[in-house]
């Protein structure tokens, strides 16, 4: 059985959409000679609502994570995200994500191309592209109390409604300015176009490696959105007269509760995580086409600009 090509599907089992697409995913596999590999969480949900694949896929968990070539994501960016945290500790995987929400921004073709994506998928055809992500880590004093990364962004937020965040901004181990505010997105150019995008940043090609620092709701003259080298660090120190709680929170997914004084340093991570693309399309296309912006009445270039 190791010897077989070994697929794992992660889908967002809370809806119907997402289940039958698991099932089409993991027939067509199994018509292959490929073995199907669904996560722990979703197995019960997957076996009670295609009951044939009964015996004939595998758990994750007790799988080598060394076998699976492919990640199909059935989803939106938020499935994507969670098939990104289960392969962390082996991330040479790449992730081929199928839209089955809203924007899908990460995913790479739509529900009606399922079985022509499954196709390439089987007959390897795809090109894989990394990305940066980011290795996050909370101190009190010298002590290390959390440590944790994100593919979109590391947040620092105020746990309260009624109150704010004072914090100081730190880059590269420099104090630059101090504010209160809701709280801090630090993000990778992938994150550019989530939190990071509704909270005011700019959108940064994910060809660029770089750190995006977004305040939020600041109360300051200087809080504008910053961007920084890959090789720089970030740092947000809650001060002592802070009477907010303060939590951190890794991609929407990870938590961790903060107290005054705490410091939540964010670098570049040594380990990106790998997407598998079908097409060739520049990422300007990718704007346009997952925002729907307008751009009626262009004629192109007329020879080189």
């Amino acid at each position: 059985m190791n010897d077989a090509r070994h697929f794992l599907v992660v889908s967002h089992t809370g809806r119907q959409s997402a289940l039958e697409a698991t099932g089409e995913v993991c027939s067509q596999l199994l018509a292959a000679g490929a073995v199907p590999v669904v996560a722990s969480e979703h197995w019960n949900d997957v076996h009670a609502s295609v009951p044939e694949l009964n015996g004939a896929v595998r758990r994750f968990e007790e799988t080598d994570s060394a076998l699976i070539e492919l990640v199909i994501v059935l989803g939106g960016d938020g499935t994507i995200l969670r098939a990104a945290e289960l392969m962390r500790e082996y991330p040479v995987a790449p992730l081929l994500g199928v839209n089955l929400g809203h924007v899908g921004f990460l995913a790479e073709s739509e529900r009606d191309d399922l079985g022509y994506t499954v196709a390439r998928a089987l007959a390897r055809d795809y090109a894989v592209e990394e990305r940066m992500t980011l290795s996050v880590r909370a101190k009190v004093g010298d002590e290390v109390v959390y440590e944790s990364w994100a593919l979109n962004e590391a947040t620092v937020e105020k746990a309260e409604r009624e109150r704010m965040l004072e914090v100081v901004v730190e880059v590269d181990r420099r104090p630059l300015s101090s504010f209160g505010c809701d709280g801090i997105v630090m993000s990778t150019p992938t994150g550019s176009t989530a939190y990071s995008f509704s909270a005011g940043g700019p959108v940064v090609w994910p060809s660029l490696e770089a750190i995006l620092l977004v305040p939020l709701s600041a109360h300051a003259l200087f809080a504008r959105p910053l961007v920084v080298g890959a090789d720089s660090s970030l740092a947000v120190e809650i001060l002592q007269r802070t009477e907010a709680a303060a939590v951190i929170w890794c991609d929407g997914r990870r938590t961790f509760d903060l107290p005054p004084g705490a410091r939540v340093i964010v670098r570049k991570s040594s380990v990106p995580v790998r997407l598998a693309r079908l097409h060739e399309a520049p990422f300007t296309d990718r704007l346009v086409n997952k925002f729907q912006l307008p751009v009626t009445g262009w004629r192109g270039p007329v020879g080189r600009d």
